[in-house]
C-alpha cells in the first residue's frame, strides 16, 4: 500500500468516526475535481458550488455506506452525478430547451476526428458546456461518466431511445462546433 492509499484510508476512517479534520482534509483533497464534476453537468459556476457543498454533506453523512471495495473516489464520483442529477430533475432544466425524442442513427456526418485532436481537454470541455443542457447532461454520463443508455434512461426517467437521440444530437452539435473552428 503506497502512502497516498493509506492517508486515504485514515481520512475515511477519520470521516466515519466525524471527525471535522479529517472531513477538512477529505474536502481539500476532493473538492477541486469534484467542482470539475459538478461544472460539467451545470453551466453556473455558483450552481456548481451548491452542488459540491450538498454533495460533501451526501458523502459526509453516507460514508459508513462505503465498503472500502472498489474505488473512493469512484463511489464519491457517483455521489456527485446522483447530486447533480437531483438538482436537474427539480429545477428540470435540462428537459426546458430540447426534445427527447426523435433518435435518428444516421444524425452524425463523417467526422475528421484529427481536427478534435488538435484541441486541449480544455477546449473540448468548453465545447461540451455550451451544449443545451439535456444534450450536456446525457454526453457527460455516457462519454464521461461511462453509464450505459439503459442506465441514463432509468436515472434521467426518459426512453432508452431518447438517451441515445441526446447523445447523437450532443456529437453532431460538438462535431460541428470543431469543424466551424477550422
Amino acid at each position: 500500500m503506497d502512502n497516498r492509499q493509506f492517508e486515504q484510508e485514515q481520512l475515511i476512517a477519520g470521516c466515519k468516526r466525524k471527525e471535522a479534520l479529517a472531513r477538512k482534509k477529505l474536502y481539500e483533497r476532493y473538492a477541486p475535481a469534484m467542482l470539475g464534476l459538478c461544472i460539467r453537468y451545470v453551466k453556473e459556476r455558483e450552481t456548481a458550488q451548491d452542488i459540491l457543498q450538498e454533495g460533501f454533506i451526501k458523502i459526509f453523512t453516507k460514508i459508513g455506506e462505503y465498503s472500502g471495495t472498489g474505488s473512493f473516489e469512484a463511489w464519491m464520483k457517483k455521489v456527485f452525478v446522483t447530486t447533480a442529477l437531483e438538482y436537474l430533475r427539480q429545477t428540470k432544466v435540462w428537459r426546458s430547451n430540447v426534445s427527447l425524442e426523435d433518435y435518428n442513427e444516421n444524425m452524425i456526418d463523417h467526422f475528421d476526428i484529427s481536427m478534435a485532436a488538435k484541441l486541449s481537454a480544455d477546449e473540448i470541455l468548453r465545447h461540451v458546456n455550451e451544449l443545451p443542457d439535456g444534450f450536456r447532461t446525457v454526453f457527460n454520463l455516457y462519454a464521461i461518466e461511462g453509464y450505459s443508455h439503459a442506465e441514463i434512461a432509468d436515472m434521467l426517467g426518459i426512453k432508452e431511445a431518447s438517451s441515445r437521440s441526446q447523445l447523437a444530437r450532443a456529437r453532431s452539435l460538438l462535431q460541428t462546433k470543431i469543424q466551424n473552428m477550422y
